[in-house]
């Protein structure tokens, strides 16, 4: 039996986005398409990479459409007999208003930060950089404004202050798919509306590049570089020169003292001891085996 008559277009992309979908049709939602950004080429042989979200979809049997620009599909949305509710997850293009106006109560979207409080892409990164002590999911109706449409309800988690990128994409992907089961029958019938975001206290998080993957010990304090490792783990990385070799940090704590060569001083006089790190053959390594693999 299906938990609504509605229909569902569902966009999205990457891991994050597949939690959400995945949760939907275990909960019996009835998903007439997914929609997700076209296939890209990687890696040194350029291979097709499909996401994650396209590769779920086609071992389930649910209607892919990968538009190039966005309007391309208003007319099969319009084609749709019934009422149709999009549901946006990490899907990576802005949705314009011709689109979204085309869906009965809209486009219902999860952002992984307590609204207004960083709006924008990278807000799981940024409340870890932060130094944050409270983040989590906010459920909330699509505007072509980024992340600033009116919110029907948020959960709450408190950070640890260990956590890592990956750690809490995976936590916050969960909490957000549960919200929003939670919360979407009450939606659809009209008995919870959203309450309009105050402008006036939002922040924004920046679009990540490559480019920020590097580390300038001497321009940061120890604590935000050792924060910026575990934001920035897997994309868009922390990369440092180490003993002649240009490497990637994957765990590190803060110290007071200079013990190896793998304690990097920092702008507060405090040091950034790395654990474990990528050495140039591409392989995960111990500090301990970083020097005496590279140290000669």
């Amino acid at each position: 039996m299906k938990n609504t008559s509605k229909t569902i277009i569902f966009f999205g992309t990457d891991a994050f986005s597949l939690t959400t979908l995945s949760n939907l049709v275990g909960s019996g939602y009835d998903i007439a398409a997914i929609v997700t950004k076209p296939d890209s080429r990687s890696g040194r042989g350029h291979q097709v990479e499909v996401s994650a979200v396209k590769g779920y979809a086609t071992r389930n049997n649910i209607e892919v459409w990968q538009p190039e620009i966005i309007s391309e599909i208003n007319s099969r949305i319009a084609n749709i007999k019934t009422d149709v509710v999009g549901v946006l997850v990490s899907y990576g293009k802005i949705i314009p208003a011709t689109t979204i106006d085309l869906f009965k109560p809209g486009i219902i979207n999860i952002h992984p930060s307590l609204l207004p409080k960083y709006r924008g892409p990278s807000p799981i990164e940024s409340v870890i950089k932060n130094g944050d002590k409270l983040t989590g999911v906010s459920i909330m109706r699509l505007t072509p404004e980024m992340d600033a449409g009116p919110v029907y309800g948020q959960i709450v988690h408190e950070l640890s202050g260990n956590e890592t990128r990956i750690e809490l994409r995976k936590t916050l992907a969960q909490a957000g798919a549960m919200a929003l089961i939670t919360l979407l029958p009450n939606i659809l019938d009209g008995s919870i509306q959203p309450v309009t975001q105050n402008d006036a206290d939002a922040s924004y998080s920046k679009l990540l590049t490559k480019s920020d993957a590097v580390l300038i010990p001497d321009g940061i304090s120890a604590i935000d570089a050792e924060r910026q490792v575990r934001a920035y783990l897997g994309f868009p990385k922390t990369k440092l020169n180490l003993l002649g070799h240009d490497v990637v940090i994957i765990k590190a704590h803060v110290s007071d003292s200079q013990n190896t060569p793998l304690d990097i001083a920092c702008k507060d006089g405090r040091y950034l001891s790395i654990d474990e790190l990528i050495a140039p053959s591409g392989n995960a390594v111990t500090s301990r085996e970083f020097i005496n693999g590279y140290s000669h």
